[in-house]
């Protein structure tokens, strides 16, 4: 009889050891709910309008993620797309243009399918107080004023160039520039009467120049594409960045800047 109680209360303690041990047990399973911080270093190549935007972007980046150090280079994004398809190391490109997205895409140099985060456009941008009066696009077919362009290859002058036949307006630059903040430093300094840049330049430059809108540009709003590398030296962290572009805060401090939804 006693053999047989102790038997019983051996088998009854070992049944509530493994209650015991499975109610523990399930609580301490690591959560997934999370995407863990990235680390190391992460070098994104971005159109030059994008300067204002991702710096900021890459600011609150850095600070969700401590271990990442981000570096840009801001430029035009036909000079981009050739650094990239030339072998230059990078993780993110986000062009002004897909048509040079396209570039680096055929020569099998993103991963997936690149996504238009924004879209931008054209605005007359003038020096602070309008001193040569200029009060539209037909301006710029006029011979005595000076005035700055992006080159046709980049994306700001390939809008341009479309907004002007739109206009019927025939321009004759004084100056080309291989991107759009060269063309905006040069009204900055008073080298020219006026100038096309991006309405999100002309934003950023705040009281230093003054903006025209002009109806025509409607006729050439540039799409963004971003994508992540095929050859990212840091892969997790491309991802990683393309995703926190494309988030809720993302979008929100593009918006500020002036950038429109895609």
């Amino acid at each position: 009889m006693f053999r047989r109680t102790a038997v019983l209360v051996l088998a009854a303690a070992l049944s509530l050891a493994g209650c015991s041990t499975k109610d523990t047990a399930e609580p301490s399973a690591p959560s997934t709910s999370g995407a863990p911080a990235v680390t190391g270093a992460l070098t994104a190549f971005a159109a030059a309008s994008l300067t204002e935007s991702f710096t900021e972007l890459g600011k609150r980046f850095k600070a969700a993620n401590p271990g990442v150090e981000v570096t840009f280079n801001f430029a035009g994004s036909s000079a981009l797309a050739q650094q990239i398809n030339s072998g230059a190391p990078a993780d993110v490109f986000a062009s002004a243009a897909p048509a040079n997205m396209k570039q680096v895409s055929d020569a099998g140099g993103i991963t997936g399918t690149a996504t238009t985060f924004v879209k931008n456009k054209l605005e007359i941008v003038v020096p602070k107080g309008n001193p040569a009066k200029v009060t539209g696009l037909a301006d710029f077919g006029k011979a005595d004023l000076k005035i700055a362009l992006c080159a046709e290859q980049v994306p700001c002058g390939a809008a341009a160039k479309k907004v002007f036949e739109a206009a019927g307006t025939t321009a004759a630059p004084d100056t080309l520039e291989q991107d759009v903040k060269a063309v905006l430093t040069k009204v900055k300094l008073g080298e020219v009467d006026a100038a096309l840049v991006y309405k999100t330049d002309v934003k950023a430059a705040g009281s230093e120049v003054e903006g025209i809108e002009f109806a025509e540009a409607d006729k050439a709003v540039n799409d963004y594409p971003i994508a992540p590398l095929a050859k990212a030296p840091n892969a997790a962290a491309a991802k990683a960045f393309v995703d926190f572009v494309l988030s809720a805060e993302g979008r929100e401090v593009l918006s500020g800047a002036g950038f429109a939804a895609p």
